[in-house]
């Protein structure tokens, strides 16, 4: 009975009040609120506050602010941003919605190859799809007659860039928006007499409309955000990201690049308010007496797809491809012979084969630190008992990066840790806080993976653990771990490939000694030495590719071997 007045109820799971498991919860608990605030809500207080400081003064005032937005070239750059991200929202979105209809509506053969075909641009940086625009519609490029008299450095460009790079995000959203429906409302339709289109416009697509609105947003954050396709392909168009970068890096105006780092942060913010208030009177597709969906069999339709697809696939590839190729061209298109000098880095700007080797090893940093923090912080809430205060701040701020840009991030990092306050300032310039920028960067996404596969196991499993007194470390060790092996490898390989292709989030953070691949691709490129920059780009989507490959096998083996008791006879 005296054991029994020190059970807590909390959530499934029995704890016992005073038990050093509590104890040490409570203090992990603080430790993951006070990580999260250092290195995700801090960068963004510290741009608010420089953006809002009057640099004569030193006192709190909106006349920075006010300064940008009457100055003359920004709203010209605002419109740009605009533009270009509405144009890519308005090519990518009915593209990706028919692709994702195709692979999950239709028998069109190959459909596996084809999804893996359409993801494969996240394995490149976002600068990629701009070298090889370059190098097909550019000055010298091999179809620039296709364009007429207009010119690829400019809006045209941009739009087709930002294509590649947010079409595999739009179209993993719109796969799972189209991957159920219920049969019966398509029975149903058919037997009213409704034609293919109506049945398509008023069953497939609102009971789509989540998935569009979300990719939509999606897209056009995107888009509005990311400088790279801007700076290789923009020419003379502005646009903010890009504005912004200029101030932080060519003119050292942080003041001003703080302001519009905020202009950049309010359309994400918007996109997520707008994702939530949607997500708020969504109703649920499938019922329990829902009827899975097949689709029939109609060599017609699957054929005008697959045509489709096909086509997209080779404008995708094509922007793949053509850097690739052109990395190992002598002289392109004038001398077309096979070499490798363009792979002799230390013999070019940008940060030499060094660049490389500092990519991977952070890459490797953060797909470890990430994955392991994510889990831990991810397992406090979904499986401990935690104080209620911890336990908001960290839900609120494992969050808080979905509508965080990369590049508003960097400029936070920059304003927090390059403070000479900050107990932390030994951090800055080194590999260390690129890894931490990094993970924060990436990290609502990892969450919500780990939280799934977390609330999918059965609370009674910390109960049973708690009445044997085990620590909870050890069901940790024995039991959660085995079971979400596939969700830790599915986390630390989008960490690997996130830190290998990014740009935006570090762009401002590193040193000649701990300079990027991805930032070597752009200073390549800056230089004129456009085939380097190519040959490191096709160097970053090698190296992704074979970390996905070997992640990939390596999470399968050990997850056979965790779950082989499940094929045990009982």
């Amino acid at each position: 009975m005296k054991a029994l007045r020190f059970w807590l109820e909390a959530g499934e799971a029995a704890v016992p009040l005073w038990s050093p498991d509590q104890r040490v919860a409570r203090g992990l608990g603080w430790l993951a609120a006070i990580g999260l605030t250092l290195f995700i809500a801090l960068p963004l207080l510290a741009i608010l506050l420089q953006a809002v400081i009057d640099s004569e003064s030193g006192q709190l005032s909106l006349a920075p602010v006010q300064a940008v937005l009457a100055s003359p070239g920004f709203l010209d750059s605002l419109l740009g941003s605009l533009t270009v991200s509405l144009a890519t929202v308005a090519l990518v979105l009915p593209t990706a919605l028919v692709f994702a209809f195709a692979l999950t509506r239709s028998r069109m053969p190959g459909r596996g190859l084809f999804k893996l075909l359409a993801l494969s641009p996240l394995l490149a940086p976002s600068l990629m799809p701009g070298i090889s625009l370059v190098y097909l519609f550019g000055n010298q490029g091999l179809l620039k007659s296709w364009l007429g008299d207009a010119s690829i450095y400019g809006p045209i460009g941009i739009v087709l860039g930002e294509a590649f790079y947010t079409f595999p995000h739009a179209l993993l959203i719109l796969l799972t928006a189209l991957a159920v429906a219920d049969a019966r409302l398509y029975e149903a339709a058919e037997t009213l007499g409704a034609s293919r289109l109506r049945r398509l416009l008023t069953v497939t697509l609102p009971n789509a409309r989540y998935g569009l609105i979300s990719a939509g947003l999606v897209v056009f954050t995107l888009a509005m955000t990311d400088f790279g396709v801007a700076k290789v392909i923009g020419g003379q168009y502005k646009v903010l990201a890009l504005e912004a970068y200029k101030q932080v890096i060519g003119q050292q105006n942080f003041g001003k690049g703080a302001v519009i780092g905020l202009m950049l942060l309010l359309p994400a913010v918007l996109s997520l308010l707008v994702e939530r208030w949607v997500a708020g009177s969504r109703s649920a597709s499938l019922g329990g007496r829902s009827v899975a969906f097949h689709p029939p069999e109609n060599r017609w339709r699957d054929g005008a797809l697959w045509l489709f697809c096909g086509g997209v696939l080779i404008g995708l590839l094509a922007l793949l491809g053509v850097a690739m190729a052109a990395s190992f061209i002598k002289l392109w298109p004038y001398s077309l012979e096979l070499t490798l000098a363009h792979y002799d880095f230390d013999q070019m700007d940008g940060g030499g084969w060094q660049a490389f080797r500092n990519s991977v090893q952070m890459a490797a940093w953060t797909a470890l630190v990430g994955t392991l923090g994510v889990f831990g912080v991810a397992y406090l809430l979904e499986k401990m008992p935690l104080p209620p205060l911890a336990r908001q701040i960290c839900r609120t701020l494992a969050l808080l990066p979905m509508a965080v840009p990369g590049l508003v991030l960097g400029l936070g990092y920059i304003f927090c840790f390059n403070h000479p306050a900050n107990p932390l300032h030994g951090l800055y310039g080194s590999l260390a806080i690129l890894v931490l920028a990094t993970v924060a960067h990436f990290y609502t996404t990892a969450h919500l993976t780990i939280s799934t596969a977390l609330r999918q196991l059965d609370g009674e499993i910390e109960a049973v653990s708690a009445t044997l007194c085990r620590p909870f470390w050890v069901t940790v060790w024995r039991v959660t771990l085995p079971i979400c092996l596939p969700a830790l490898f599915d986390v630390a390989r989008f960490f690997f490939v996130s830190a290998l292709t990014t740009v935006s989030c570090v762009i401002f953070l590193y040193t000649p000694d701990t300079v990027l691949a991805g930032v070597a691709v752009l200073n390549m490129d800056d230089a004129g030495e456009t085939a380097g920059a190519a040959a490191m780009a096709t160097l970053i989507v090698a190296t992704a590719l074979l970390a996905s490959l070997l992640l990939s096998a390596a999470g399968s083996l050990l997850n056979r071997r965790a779950q082989a008791w499940r094929g045990q006879p009982h």
